[in-house]
Protein backbone atom coordinates (compact mmCIF):
# COMPACT_ATOMS: atom_id res chain seq x y z
CA UNK A 1 0.00 0.00 0.00
CA UNK A 2 3.02 2.21 1.00
CA UNK A 3 4.34 1.36 -2.47
CA UNK A 4 1.45 2.39 -4.16
CA UNK A 5 0.73 5.46 -2.77
CA UNK A 6 5.03 6.88 -3.06
CA UNK A 7 4.05 5.56 -6.65
CA UNK A 8 0.85 8.17 -7.18
CA UNK A 9 2.16 10.70 -5.09
CA UNK A 10 4.70 12.83 -7.93
CA UNK A 11 1.56 12.34 -10.09
CA UNK A 12 -0.86 14.05 -7.97
CA UNK A 13 1.54 16.46 -7.10
CA UNK A 14 2.71 17.42 -10.41
CA UNK A 15 -1.39 17.72 -11.58
CA UNK A 16 -1.36 20.33 -8.43
CA UNK A 17 1.32 22.11 -9.61
CA UNK A 18 -0.23 22.56 -13.23
CA UNK A 19 -3.79 23.28 -11.09
CA UNK A 20 -1.87 26.60 -9.49
CA UNK A 21 -0.39 27.36 -12.53
CA UNK A 22 -2.87 27.83 -14.67
CA UNK A 23 -5.70 28.99 -12.13
CA UNK A 24 -5.11 32.76 -13.47
CA UNK A 25 -5.44 31.98 -17.25
CA UNK A 26 -8.86 29.86 -16.48
CA UNK A 27 -10.21 32.92 -14.47
CA UNK A 28 -12.72 35.06 -16.53
CA UNK A 29 -11.50 38.52 -17.30
CA UNK A 30 -13.09 40.83 -14.67
CA UNK A 31 -10.21 43.21 -14.13
CA UNK A 32 -11.29 47.19 -15.06
CA UNK A 33 -10.78 47.98 -18.40
CA UNK A 34 -8.75 51.00 -18.95
CA UNK A 35 -10.38 54.03 -20.58
CA UNK A 36 -7.70 56.27 -21.68
CA UNK A 37 -9.30 60.11 -22.34
CA UNK A 38 -7.61 62.92 -24.13
CA UNK A 39 -8.93 66.42 -25.15
CA UNK A 40 -8.73 67.97 -28.85
CA UNK A 41 -10.04 71.75 -27.86
CA UNK A 42 -8.53 73.92 -29.18
CA UNK A 43 -7.68 75.24 -33.10
CA UNK A 44 -6.40 71.72 -34.72
CA UNK A 45 -2.63 72.68 -35.97
CA UNK A 46 0.93 71.13 -34.90
CA UNK A 47 0.76 71.61 -31.22
CA UNK A 48 -2.83 69.73 -31.20
CA UNK A 49 -0.75 67.36 -33.70
CA UNK A 50 1.94 66.53 -30.98
CA UNK A 51 -0.24 66.48 -28.41
CA UNK A 52 -2.32 63.38 -29.82
CA UNK A 53 0.96 61.74 -30.96
CA UNK A 54 2.07 62.04 -27.46
CA UNK A 55 -1.66 60.60 -26.12
CA UNK A 56 -1.96 57.35 -27.86
CA UNK A 57 1.75 56.88 -27.92
CA UNK A 58 1.23 56.40 -24.15
CA UNK A 59 -2.39 54.92 -24.29
CA UNK A 60 -0.39 52.08 -26.42
CA UNK A 61 2.50 51.66 -23.54
CA UNK A 62 -0.64 51.80 -20.79
CA UNK A 63 -2.39 49.00 -22.90
CA UNK A 64 -5.69 50.74 -22.65
CA UNK A 65 -8.64 49.24 -23.88
CA UNK A 66 -10.54 52.32 -25.22
CA UNK A 67 -9.56 55.83 -26.35
CA UNK A 68 -12.11 58.36 -25.64
CA UNK A 69 -11.30 62.05 -28.02
CA UNK A 70 -13.07 64.67 -26.01
CA UNK A 71 -13.86 67.03 -29.07
CA UNK A 72 -14.51 70.69 -29.07
CA UNK A 73 -13.15 72.37 -32.17
CA UNK A 74 -14.20 74.51 -34.88
CA UNK A 75 -11.32 73.54 -37.04
CA UNK A 76 -7.96 74.19 -38.03
CA UNK A 77 -5.08 73.28 -40.27
CA UNK A 78 -5.80 70.55 -42.95
CA UNK A 79 -2.47 68.51 -42.95
CA UNK A 80 -3.07 68.19 -39.21
CA UNK A 81 -6.22 67.04 -39.29
CA UNK A 82 -5.35 64.79 -41.94
CA UNK A 83 -2.47 63.40 -39.62
CA UNK A 84 -4.53 62.91 -36.50
CA UNK A 85 -7.42 61.29 -38.63
CA UNK A 86 -4.50 58.87 -40.35
CA UNK A 87 -3.96 58.20 -36.62
CA UNK A 88 -6.58 57.50 -35.40
CA UNK A 89 -7.72 54.96 -38.51
CA UNK A 90 -4.73 53.13 -37.91
CA UNK A 91 -4.84 52.69 -34.42
CA UNK A 92 -5.16 49.10 -33.05
CA UNK A 93 -7.10 50.26 -29.87
CA UNK A 94 -10.60 51.33 -30.71
CA UNK A 95 -10.75 54.96 -30.75
CA UNK A 96 -14.35 56.53 -29.58
CA UNK A 97 -15.33 60.37 -29.66
CA UNK A 98 -17.28 62.48 -27.41
CA UNK A 99 -18.48 66.06 -29.42
CA UNK A 100 -18.64 67.86 -26.28
CA UNK A 101 -20.30 70.92 -28.13
CA UNK A 102 -18.83 71.24 -31.81
CA UNK A 103 -16.77 68.99 -34.28
CA UNK A 104 -16.42 71.52 -37.40
CA UNK A 105 -14.43 71.41 -40.42
CA UNK A 106 -11.37 69.86 -39.28
CA UNK A 107 -13.29 68.54 -36.22
CA UNK A 108 -15.75 66.83 -38.10
CA UNK A 109 -12.68 64.74 -40.08
CA UNK A 110 -11.06 63.59 -37.03
CA UNK A 111 -14.39 62.68 -35.48
CA UNK A 112 -15.42 60.67 -38.59
CA UNK A 113 -12.17 58.63 -38.27
CA UNK A 114 -13.33 57.16 -35.02
CA UNK A 115 -14.95 53.89 -34.35
CA UNK A 116 -17.91 55.23 -32.43
CA UNK A 117 -19.04 58.71 -32.24
CA UNK A 118 -21.10 60.10 -29.44
CA UNK A 119 -22.41 63.57 -28.53
CA UNK A 120 -24.10 65.99 -25.70
CA UNK A 121 -27.17 67.56 -26.90
CA UNK A 122 -26.64 70.63 -28.53
CA UNK A 123 -23.72 69.30 -30.18
CA UNK A 124 -23.21 70.08 -34.22
CA UNK A 125 -20.74 68.18 -36.61
CA UNK A 126 -20.20 69.13 -40.11
CA UNK A 127 -19.69 72.25 -42.18
CA UNK A 128 -16.42 70.79 -43.32
CA UNK A 129 -15.61 73.20 -46.08
CA UNK A 130 -12.34 74.42 -46.52
CA UNK A 131 -11.72 78.64 -45.39
CA UNK A 132 -9.27 81.00 -45.22
CA UNK A 133 -8.21 82.72 -42.27
CA UNK A 134 -11.08 85.53 -42.96
CA UNK A 135 -13.68 82.70 -43.45
CA UNK A 136 -14.04 83.07 -47.29
CA UNK A 137 -14.09 79.59 -49.08
CA UNK A 138 -11.23 78.19 -50.85
CA UNK A 139 -11.19 77.25 -54.37
CA UNK A 140 -12.37 74.22 -55.65
CA UNK A 141 -8.60 72.28 -55.58
CA UNK A 142 -9.06 73.03 -51.65
CA UNK A 143 -12.26 71.58 -51.54
CA UNK A 144 -12.23 68.56 -53.88
CA UNK A 145 -9.23 67.62 -51.56
CA UNK A 146 -10.83 67.66 -48.56
CA UNK A 147 -14.28 65.85 -50.27
CA UNK A 148 -12.15 63.13 -50.95
CA UNK A 149 -10.74 62.95 -47.04
CA UNK A 150 -14.06 63.01 -45.92
CA UNK A 151 -15.71 60.35 -48.34
CA UNK A 152 -12.43 57.69 -47.66
CA UNK A 153 -12.88 58.29 -43.98
CA UNK A 154 -16.92 57.82 -43.98
CA UNK A 155 -15.60 54.52 -46.34
CA UNK A 156 -12.99 52.97 -43.86
CA UNK A 157 -15.42 51.84 -41.59
CA UNK A 158 -17.12 49.32 -43.91
CA UNK A 159 -20.62 48.26 -44.97
CA UNK A 160 -23.39 46.68 -42.75
CA UNK A 161 -25.01 43.64 -43.91
CA UNK A 162 -28.58 44.06 -44.04
CA UNK A 163 -30.88 40.52 -44.52
CA UNK A 164 -34.29 40.68 -45.53
CA UNK A 165 -35.92 37.72 -46.34
CA UNK A 166 -33.30 36.09 -49.30
CA UNK A 167 -32.15 39.37 -50.39
CA UNK A 168 -29.09 40.29 -48.57
CA UNK A 169 -28.05 44.14 -49.10
CA UNK A 170 -24.78 46.69 -48.18
CA UNK A 171 -25.32 49.68 -46.59
CA UNK A 172 -22.94 52.33 -45.26
CA UNK A 173 -21.89 52.44 -41.80
CA UNK A 174 -21.50 55.85 -42.27
CA UNK A 175 -22.69 57.64 -45.56
CA UNK A 176 -19.89 58.95 -48.05
CA UNK A 177 -22.43 61.06 -49.75
CA UNK A 178 -23.00 62.68 -47.04
CA UNK A 179 -19.10 63.02 -45.36
CA UNK A 180 -18.92 65.03 -48.94
CA UNK A 181 -21.94 66.88 -48.49
CA UNK A 182 -20.64 68.16 -45.29
CA UNK A 183 -17.59 69.82 -47.95
CA UNK A 184 -19.60 71.14 -50.54
CA UNK A 185 -22.86 72.74 -50.63
CA UNK A 186 -23.31 71.30 -53.95
CA UNK A 187 -23.56 67.72 -53.27
CA UNK A 188 -27.52 66.51 -53.30
CA UNK A 189 -28.06 64.39 -50.38
CA UNK A 190 -31.49 62.99 -50.62
CA UNK A 191 -33.74 63.32 -47.82
CA UNK A 192 -31.36 65.44 -45.98
CA UNK A 193 -29.97 68.35 -48.55
CA UNK A 194 -31.09 69.79 -51.22
CA UNK A 195 -27.80 71.53 -52.65
CA UNK A 196 -27.80 74.55 -51.04
CA UNK A 197 -25.60 74.88 -47.92
CA UNK A 198 -23.89 72.53 -46.37
CA UNK A 199 -24.46 69.60 -43.91
CA UNK A 200 -23.83 70.72 -39.97
CA UNK A 201 -26.01 67.87 -38.30
CA UNK A 202 -27.50 68.00 -34.50
CA UNK A 203 -27.34 65.09 -32.24
CA UNK A 204 -30.78 64.00 -33.17
CA UNK A 205 -29.70 64.15 -36.78
CA UNK A 206 -26.45 62.51 -36.49
CA UNK A 207 -27.57 59.62 -34.32
CA UNK A 208 -30.80 59.36 -37.44
CA UNK A 209 -28.70 59.30 -40.51
CA UNK A 210 -25.71 57.14 -38.98
CA UNK A 211 -23.16 59.40 -37.77
CA UNK A 212 -23.67 59.14 -34.24
CA UNK A 213 -24.23 56.19 -31.95
CA UNK A 214 -25.42 57.54 -29.07
CA UNK A 215 -26.44 60.82 -26.80
CA UNK A 216 -24.26 61.29 -23.72
CA UNK A 217 -23.52 64.51 -21.29
CA UNK A 218 -19.87 63.50 -19.90
CA UNK A 219 -17.20 60.66 -20.48
CA UNK A 220 -18.97 58.11 -17.68
CA UNK A 221 -21.97 57.83 -19.65
CA UNK A 222 -19.83 57.54 -22.96
CA UNK A 223 -18.56 54.62 -21.20
CA UNK A 224 -21.94 53.28 -19.80
CA UNK A 225 -23.46 52.97 -23.14
CA UNK A 226 -20.69 51.93 -25.21
CA UNK A 227 -20.90 48.92 -22.67
CA UNK A 228 -18.08 48.93 -20.24
CA UNK A 229 -19.12 48.59 -16.58
CA UNK A 230 -15.60 47.76 -14.83
CA UNK A 231 -13.19 50.29 -16.11
CA UNK A 232 -10.67 53.00 -14.81
CA UNK A 233 -10.23 56.18 -16.40
CA UNK A 234 -7.10 57.95 -17.28
CA UNK A 235 -6.81 60.99 -18.58
CA UNK A 236 -3.54 63.12 -20.56
CA UNK A 237 -2.13 65.59 -19.05
CA UNK A 238 -1.00 68.30 -20.24
CA UNK A 239 3.44 69.07 -19.48
CA UNK A 240 4.38 72.42 -19.17
CA UNK A 241 6.02 71.58 -21.81
CA UNK A 242 3.27 71.75 -24.11
CA UNK A 243 1.93 75.10 -22.65
CA UNK A 244 4.94 76.73 -23.35
CA UNK A 245 5.27 75.50 -26.91
CA UNK A 246 1.55 76.52 -27.10
CA UNK A 247 2.35 79.86 -25.84
CA UNK A 248 5.59 80.48 -28.11
CA UNK A 249 3.75 79.43 -30.98
CA UNK A 250 1.46 82.51 -30.07
CA UNK A 251 1.08 84.71 -33.71
CA UNK A 252 1.48 88.06 -30.98
CA UNK A 253 4.37 86.54 -28.90
CA UNK A 254 6.26 85.87 -32.39
CA UNK A 255 5.61 89.29 -33.90
CA UNK A 256 6.98 90.81 -29.66
CA UNK A 257 10.22 87.93 -30.75
CA UNK A 258 10.85 89.34 -34.16
CA UNK A 259 11.04 93.34 -33.00
CA UNK A 260 13.08 91.85 -29.86
CA UNK A 261 15.56 90.43 -32.70
CA UNK A 262 15.58 93.78 -34.89
CA UNK A 263 15.97 96.05 -31.95
CA UNK A 264 18.89 93.50 -30.57
CA UNK A 265 20.56 93.87 -33.46
CA UNK A 266 20.26 97.43 -33.79
CA UNK A 267 21.21 98.52 -30.28
CA UNK A 268 24.01 96.19 -30.84
CA UNK A 269 25.53 98.49 -33.62
CA UNK A 270 24.96 101.12 -31.73
CA UNK A 271 27.19 100.27 -28.87
CA UNK A 272 31.54 98.96 -29.44
CA UNK A 273 31.48 94.96 -28.65
CA UNK A 274 29.56 92.33 -28.34
CA UNK A 275 26.72 93.00 -25.21
CA UNK A 276 23.32 91.94 -23.77
CA UNK A 277 21.62 93.50 -27.29
CA UNK A 278 23.15 90.93 -29.40
CA UNK A 279 22.15 88.56 -26.16
CA UNK A 280 18.91 89.30 -26.66
CA UNK A 281 18.90 89.31 -30.57
CA UNK A 282 20.15 85.70 -30.09
CA UNK A 283 17.56 84.54 -27.19
CA UNK A 284 14.89 85.97 -29.23
CA UNK A 285 15.73 84.37 -32.35
CA UNK A 286 15.78 80.81 -31.15
CA UNK A 287 12.92 81.12 -28.99
CA UNK A 288 11.34 82.25 -33.05
CA UNK A 289 12.93 79.18 -34.58
CA UNK A 290 13.07 76.66 -32.49
CA UNK A 291 9.66 75.69 -31.17
CA UNK A 292 8.52 76.58 -35.41
CA UNK A 293 11.59 73.78 -36.05
CA UNK A 294 10.07 71.32 -33.40
CA UNK A 295 6.61 71.66 -34.96
CA UNK A 296 7.73 71.26 -38.32
CA UNK A 297 6.82 75.08 -39.29
CA UNK A 298 10.40 76.06 -39.84
CA UNK A 299 12.05 73.88 -42.40
CA UNK A 300 16.27 73.58 -42.36
CA UNK A 301 16.43 75.62 -44.88
CA UNK A 302 14.25 78.59 -43.77
CA UNK A 303 16.22 78.87 -40.78
CA UNK A 304 19.56 78.88 -42.79
CA UNK A 305 18.11 81.71 -44.73
CA UNK A 306 18.09 83.59 -41.89
CA UNK A 307 21.19 82.75 -40.50
CA UNK A 308 22.91 83.34 -43.70
CA UNK A 309 21.20 86.73 -44.10
CA UNK A 310 22.90 88.09 -40.51
CA UNK A 311 26.19 86.89 -41.94
CA UNK A 312 26.07 88.76 -45.14
CA UNK A 313 24.87 91.84 -42.73
CA UNK A 314 27.39 91.71 -40.58
CA UNK A 315 30.05 91.19 -43.81
CA UNK A 316 28.82 94.19 -44.64
CA UNK A 317 28.90 96.10 -41.75
CA UNK A 318 32.78 94.97 -40.44
CA UNK A 319 34.08 94.34 -43.57
CA UNK A 320 33.28 96.28 -46.51
CA UNK A 321 33.19 99.94 -46.67
CA UNK A 322 29.51 101.53 -47.34
CA UNK A 323 26.55 99.68 -47.73
CA UNK A 324 26.05 98.05 -50.83
CA UNK A 325 24.21 94.80 -52.45
CA UNK A 326 26.03 92.34 -49.72
CA UNK A 327 23.66 94.27 -46.89
CA UNK A 328 20.92 94.10 -49.26
CA UNK A 329 20.69 90.46 -49.70
CA UNK A 330 21.33 90.22 -45.82
CA UNK A 331 18.83 92.04 -45.26
CA UNK A 332 16.33 90.19 -47.38
CA UNK A 333 17.25 86.53 -46.78
CA UNK A 334 16.70 87.77 -43.36
CA UNK A 335 13.08 89.35 -44.36
CA UNK A 336 12.77 85.81 -45.99
CA UNK A 337 13.41 83.14 -43.22
CA UNK A 338 11.39 84.88 -40.80
CA UNK A 339 8.36 85.36 -43.30
CA UNK A 340 8.36 81.78 -43.96
CA UNK A 341 8.81 80.19 -40.85
CA UNK A 342 5.39 81.63 -40.04
CA UNK A 343 4.33 79.74 -42.63
CA UNK A 344 2.75 76.07 -43.19
CA UNK A 345 4.38 73.68 -45.56
CA UNK A 346 1.02 72.40 -47.07
CA UNK A 347 0.31 76.60 -48.73
CA UNK A 348 2.74 75.41 -51.37
CA UNK A 349 0.98 72.23 -52.23
CA UNK A 350 -2.28 73.40 -53.95
CA UNK A 351 -3.41 76.77 -55.22
CA UNK A 352 -0.86 79.36 -56.16
CA UNK A 353 -2.97 81.98 -55.59
CA UNK A 354 -3.78 81.25 -52.26
CA UNK A 355 0.03 80.70 -50.96
CA UNK A 356 0.65 84.50 -52.38
CA UNK A 357 -1.88 85.55 -50.11
CA UNK A 358 -1.05 83.63 -47.24
CA UNK A 359 3.16 84.92 -48.08
CA UNK A 360 2.00 88.42 -48.61
CA UNK A 361 0.31 88.05 -44.78
CA UNK A 362 3.28 86.92 -43.37
CA UNK A 363 5.64 89.20 -44.84
CA UNK A 364 3.43 92.66 -43.47
CA UNK A 365 3.31 90.71 -40.11
CA UNK A 366 7.02 90.62 -40.10
CA UNK A 367 7.96 93.78 -42.39
CA UNK A 368 5.51 95.96 -39.32
CA UNK A 369 7.07 93.97 -36.99
CA UNK A 370 10.55 95.20 -37.84
CA UNK A 371 10.08 98.85 -38.66
CA UNK A 372 7.94 99.15 -35.43
CA UNK A 373 10.94 98.03 -33.68
CA UNK A 374 13.62 100.28 -35.46
CA UNK A 375 10.95 103.30 -34.55
CA UNK A 376 11.01 101.96 -31.27
CA UNK A 377 14.60 101.44 -31.00
CA UNK A 378 15.62 104.66 -32.12
CA UNK A 379 13.22 106.22 -29.66
CA UNK A 380 14.40 104.60 -26.45
CA UNK A 381 18.05 105.20 -27.73
CA UNK A 382 17.61 108.99 -27.58
CA UNK A 383 16.03 108.30 -23.90
CA UNK A 384 18.95 106.88 -22.61
CA UNK A 385 21.16 109.72 -23.43
CA UNK A 386 18.14 112.49 -22.00
CA UNK A 387 16.45 110.49 -19.60
CA UNK A 388 17.77 110.20 -15.97
CA UNK A 389 15.15 106.79 -15.56
CA UNK A 390 18.07 105.30 -17.78
CA UNK A 391 21.73 106.19 -15.83
CA UNK A 392 22.03 102.79 -15.01
CA UNK A 393 22.71 101.89 -18.53
CA UNK A 394 24.49 104.96 -19.76
CA UNK A 395 27.41 106.20 -19.09
CA UNK A 396 26.35 109.96 -17.34
CA UNK A 397 29.69 111.40 -15.61
CA UNK A 398 31.29 114.47 -16.79
CA UNK A 399 35.29 114.97 -17.67
CA UNK A 400 35.39 118.90 -16.64
CA UNK A 401 38.56 120.80 -16.98
CA UNK A 402 38.34 121.99 -13.33
CA UNK A 403 38.63 118.19 -12.21
CA UNK A 404 42.03 117.72 -13.83
CA UNK A 405 41.08 116.72 -16.99
CA UNK A 406 42.40 117.69 -20.26
CA UNK A 407 41.38 117.70 -24.11
CA UNK A 408 43.25 115.92 -27.14
CA UNK A 409 45.99 118.04 -28.39
CA UNK A 410 44.95 119.94 -32.11
CA UNK A 411 47.11 117.89 -34.96
CA UNK A 412 44.97 120.34 -37.98
CA UNK A 413 48.78 121.61 -38.63
CA UNK A 414 49.40 118.43 -40.39
CA UNK A 415 46.83 119.40 -42.96
CA UNK A 416 48.66 119.78 -46.18
CA UNK A 417 51.62 117.49 -45.08
CA UNK A 418 52.44 114.29 -46.97
CA UNK A 419 53.70 111.19 -45.91
CA UNK A 420 53.31 107.67 -46.40
CA UNK A 421 51.80 104.32 -45.75
CA UNK A 422 52.21 102.29 -42.81
CA UNK A 423 49.71 99.97 -42.42
CA UNK A 424 46.94 99.30 -45.61
CA UNK A 425 44.48 101.65 -45.31
CA UNK A 426 41.31 99.30 -45.89
CA UNK A 427 40.03 102.28 -45.79
CA UNK A 428 41.58 103.09 -42.26
CA UNK A 429 45.05 102.36 -40.75
CA UNK A 430 48.35 103.69 -40.38
CA UNK A 431 50.70 106.59 -41.76
CA UNK A 432 53.66 108.17 -40.88
CA UNK A 433 54.44 111.95 -40.93
CA UNK A 434 57.13 114.17 -39.97
CA UNK A 435 58.23 110.55 -37.80
CA UNK A 436 55.45 110.80 -35.96
CA UNK A 437 52.19 107.60 -36.68
CA UNK A 438 48.85 108.80 -37.00
CA UNK A 439 45.36 106.88 -37.47
CA UNK A 440 44.58 107.70 -40.74
CA UNK A 441 41.65 106.93 -43.34
CA UNK A 442 41.36 107.02 -47.08
CA UNK A 443 39.35 109.26 -48.67
CA UNK A 444 39.49 107.50 -52.05
CA UNK A 445 39.60 103.96 -52.22
CA UNK A 446 42.37 101.66 -50.54
CA UNK A 447 46.04 102.30 -50.47
CA UNK A 448 49.07 100.13 -49.93
CA UNK A 449 51.81 99.99 -47.27
CA UNK A 450 55.04 102.84 -48.47
CA UNK A 451 52.91 104.49 -51.25
CA UNK A 452 52.87 108.27 -50.36
CA UNK A 453 49.53 110.19 -49.20
CA UNK A 454 48.86 113.63 -48.37
CA UNK A 455 46.43 114.71 -45.42
CA UNK A 456 43.62 116.44 -46.71
CA UNK A 457 41.79 117.09 -43.13
CA UNK A 458 41.88 116.12 -39.79
CA UNK A 459 38.41 115.11 -37.45
CA UNK A 460 37.79 113.14 -34.82
CA UNK A 461 41.20 111.88 -34.01
CA UNK A 462 42.49 110.52 -37.16
CA UNK A 463 43.70 112.27 -40.12
CA UNK A 464 42.14 111.93 -43.61
CA UNK A 465 44.74 111.25 -46.67
CA UNK A 466 44.55 110.43 -50.13
CA UNK A 467 47.15 109.08 -52.47
CA UNK A 468 49.99 111.16 -54.36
Amino acid sequence: MKKFIWFFLPIILLFISFTDISQPDTISKDDKQLVYVFPINKEIGPSMLRITQKAFIEANQLKADVIIVRMNTYGGLLDAADSIRTIILNSPIPVYVFIDNNAASAGALISIAADRIYMRSGANIGAATVVNQTGEALPDKYQSFMRSMMRSTAEAHGKDTIISGKDTTYKWKRDPLIAEGMVDPRVVVPGIDDSSKVITFTTSEAIANGYCEGQASNVREVIKISGISNYEIKEYKQTSFDAIMGFLLNPYFRSILIMLIIAGIYFELQTPGIGFPLMAAATAAVLYFAPAYLEGLAEHWEILIFVVGLVLIGVEIFAIPGFGITGIAGIICVITGLTLSLLNNIVFELDFQYALTQIFRAFFVVLFSMLFSLLLSIYFSSKLVTSNRFDFLTLQAEQKSSAGYIGVDNFAFVVGKEGKVLSMLRPSGKVEIDGEIYDAMSEIGYINPGEKVRVTRYETGQVYVIKV
